[in-house]
């Protein structure tokens, strides 16, 4: 490489990390929009969504039935079929969201989300910027795939948003974790632009580690989605035994989709990408095959890799499985991508083996 050459990728690696930091100063600047907009929406009457709660569960215990008379004969209605996503969960209607129907909250969560997609363009042309920086995919150590991680779970929020769905409730979540992810990667986690090792010189590289980010950031969106689920199904089964609870937790959970639109939410999520993750752990061993001379090798990356994905082949049989669903599938949730999380964050950097690609 000429001298010209490497002055000129070293200054794309500086603009990398300035388009970085930028995205940064603008998250921060949507997550205090999205502060304002739970703030604003907190003024509104939630109550209301509290009454159509025991409203709509009380008149699902007992539908009624009808008599009508035809030619003298008294006909007896089909009383109302109700029907349930999962084993214990309520007929009960979506909460109006962190806004809570009211105009300033809308006007904060608006500005938001048009901060998180700006904030959203400015990293992902960091991201570009390290690529071109160092001629290759930008995903090889820890920090160039924590940037893409982030970037790639924002772009899915936003595609969700694209595509009317109700997902506008987890923007303060997301953005919290995007900050903090960013934290980690430019603290603790950066390596300077550097070539890759001789094993990853392939272009299974492009193939395997993008199904991985990809999936990594859908699993964390699905993740998100049963938290609040545990949360608000113990909510919805307080009211049901009659119990208030207090007034913030009131005014936090009756914003949110009701436990079942929850539940449904992230089964969906997980069960779409599941087969995406199965073939990036078949494209690992492709690709192993080829660097290593060998397929499976119990590296500790590749026993994680399948450890998660017996986690999620568990978690989606028990979402089949009338006795499973509910919160016992959930929690088998959580713990697959807790399995995730830790195959990234502790196998790379506690433990030794051939995908010791830290950086740090």
């Amino acid at each position: 490489m000429t001298p010209l050459a490497a002055e000129a990728n070293e200054n794309l690696a500086q603009i990398s990390n300035y388009l970085v930091y930028s995205s940064m100063a603008v998250y921060t600047l949507a997550f205090l929009a999205h502060i304002a907009e739970w703030i604003f929406g907190s003024r509104s009457k939630v109550g209301r969504t509290a009454a159509a709660l025991t409203g709509n569960a009380r008149a699902a215990e007992a539908p009624a039935v009808q008599v009508r008379g035809k030619g003298g004969t008294a006909v007896l209605d089909r009383p109302k079929v109700v029907t349930r996503s999962a084993a214990g969960t309520r007929d009960v209607p979506d909460g109006p969201g962190a806004a809570g129907g009211t105009e300033q909250g809308d006007l904060y969560g608006r500005i938001a989300v048009s901060l998180t997609a700006l904030a959203f363009v400015i990293e992902a042309a960091g991201v570009v910027a390290r690529a071109t920086s160092v001629k290759r995919a930008p995903w090889g150590n820890m920090y160039e795939f924590s940037l893409t991680f982030s970037t790639v779970a924002v772009g899915a929020y936003l595609i969700l948003l694209l595509l009317k769905k109700n997902v506008r409730w987890m923007g303060l979540i997301l953005v919290t974790s995007v900050l903090l992810d960013l934290g980690i990667a430019t603290t603790w986690l950066y390596t300077a632009s550097d070539q890759l090792v001789p094993a990853l010189h392939s272009y299974w590289l492009w193939i395997h580690v993008s199904t991985a980010i990809i999936c990594g950031a859908v699993f964390y969106i699905g993740a998100t989605g049963t938290l609040l689920y545990l949360f608000r199904d113990g909510y919805e089964a307080r009211l049901e035994r009659g119990v208030q609870p207090g007034r913030f937790a009131t005014s936090v959970m009756e914003r949110l989709p009701s436990a079942a639109t929850l539940d449904k939410f992230s089964y969906r999520l997980n069960a779409a990408f599941f087969p995406l993750w199965t073939f990036t752990i078949i494209a690992g061993s492709i690709w192993a095959g080829d660097a290593w001379g060998r397929y499976w090798g119990w590296d500790p990356k590749e026993v994680w890799s399948f450890v998660t994905w017996v986690a999620y082949a568990c978690y989606l049989h028990a979402r089949a499985t009338a006795g499973w669903k509910g919160r016992k599938a959930a929690y088998l949730a959580l713990f697959a991508f807790a399995c995730w999380i830790w195959n990234y964050y502790g196998v790379n950097i506690l433990l030794n083996g051939k995908h010791s690609y830290a950086g740090v």
